[in-house]
């Protein structure tokens, strides 16, 4: 094949281009304006819940946002989920607390619930005192079981943090994710659902929360006429230029889910009957995944052959894949960090990969791409 086809490249609906100009035309370059306003609401309205929206940089930022108003700090520890990118941990450490990583279960690959309720049992009994927060993820926008993690931080009146970074439009039960915790954080990354370039945006409660989400995102700056800080504040707002990228993004959104979801159903009747390649899918109704990235597992023994020398044969054949995440508790940054596994992730880590998924990967890249696979996994 002449092209090379990626994982997830952007997609651009042909109408970023007019809010992006207004931006200009109207002197709005900065963090605030019409296009930032416009995105939160649309935002606001297509996850629901009657939950606000606040538009920010990046992700990361609205991990970091989300724990300071959950009151994290330094002595803190943070249930973490620990199959995932390192944005979704690295927040806490910046609070000077301690990410304690839980391992997945094999449904979802995502927190473990009783695992959960483990680790909260044992950091109690350790420490004298209960976890600050739950941070878990909705991995490849998979679904993670939220409703018994809800469920347990509940029960031990313990605030929960939603990373639902690549699973804008998932759903669990007809709810969107990143609507079921205190708070929620979206990605629009370069390769996320949607995009701004970069950016990310926090799901907040209600208005005065989302107020004070943005006193955060502008240095903290209080209601004088001179400059005056009474707490540490960080410059975290989306700009009004990045917005209107995301309010372009918004109008081809449902048709990006709609076609990763297409995506995956072509991935999963090629590999239906294939031994040693599994493709992970929604593991009942309930769970309703975006399939940002549809992912594969190979069984060594019955395709005699391994994922990284599938990913490299992949590579020369101008398919972009990726390794599955390395687990937070095997890396080395966080080598000494509590952790409660159970093998899982490391035997996902070492058995996945990331296959094309996004809007430019056509029917047709999708018989060459399972093509190739099979070629190289079927003795």
């Amino acid at each position: 094949m002449d092209k090379r086809i990626y994982l997830c490249l952007a997609h651009m609906s042909g109408k970023e281009q007019a809010f992006i100009k207004e931006a200009f035309d109207t002197n709005w370059v900065v963090p605030l304006g019409p296009n930032v306003n416009a995105f939160e609401d649309e935002l606001k309205h297509f996850v629901g819940q009657d939950k606000e929206v606040v538009a920010l940089s990046a992700g990361t930022a609205a991990i970091h946002l989300g724990l300071i108003q959950l009151g994290v700090g330094a002595g803190d520890e943070v249930i973490c989920q620990s199959f995932t990118f390192c944005a979704s941990a690295n927040p806490v450490a910046y609070q000077g607390a301690t990410p304690v990583f839980i391992d997945s279960e094999e449904d979802t690959w995502n927190m473990d619930p009783v695992l959960l309720e483990e680790a909260i049992k044992d950091r109690i009994a350790k420490t004298g005192k209960k976890p600050k927060a739950i941070l878990p993820v909705h991995l490849y926008g998979m679904p993670a079981r939220i409703d018994e993690i809800c469920a347990i931080a509940a029960k031990y009146d313990i605030p929960v943090l939603e990373d639902a970074a690549e699973a804008l439009g998932s759903e669990f039960n007809g709810r969107k994710c990143g609507t079921f915790g205190t708070f929620g954080v979206l990605s629009f990354n370069g390769n996320k659902m949607i995009t701004t370039s970069g950016g990310g945006a926090l799901i907040v409660p209600d208005e005065s929360t989302k107020k004070q989400t943005m006193f955060y995102a502008t240095q903290a700056r209080e209601p004088f006429p001179h400059y005056q800080h009474e707490k540490i504040g960080y410059n975290y707002r989306m700009s009004n230029i990045c917005a209107g990228i995301g309010r372009g993004q918004m109008t081809v959104l449902d048709e990006h889910i709609a076609h990763h979801r297409h995506v995956h159903a072509l991935y999963e009747k090629a590999f239906e009957d294939v031994d040693g390649i599994t493709l992970k899918s929604n593991p009942d109704g309930r769970f309703n995944a975006n399939y940002w990235l549809s992912t594969i597992l190979i069984d060594p023994v019955k395709t005699g052959t391994t994922y990284d020398e599938v990913r490299r044969k992949l590579d020369e054949r101008g398919i972009e894949t990726r390794p599955l995440w390395k687990p937070m508790h095997l890396q080395p940054v966080y080598a000494h960090n509590p952790c409660y596994v159970n093998g899982v992730s490391e035997r996902l880590f070492n058995m996945g990969l990331c296959i094309p998924a996004g809007p430019w990967v056509t029917d047709e890249d999708v018989a060459y791409i399972v093509e190739q696979i099979k070629g190289c996994c079927m003795k």
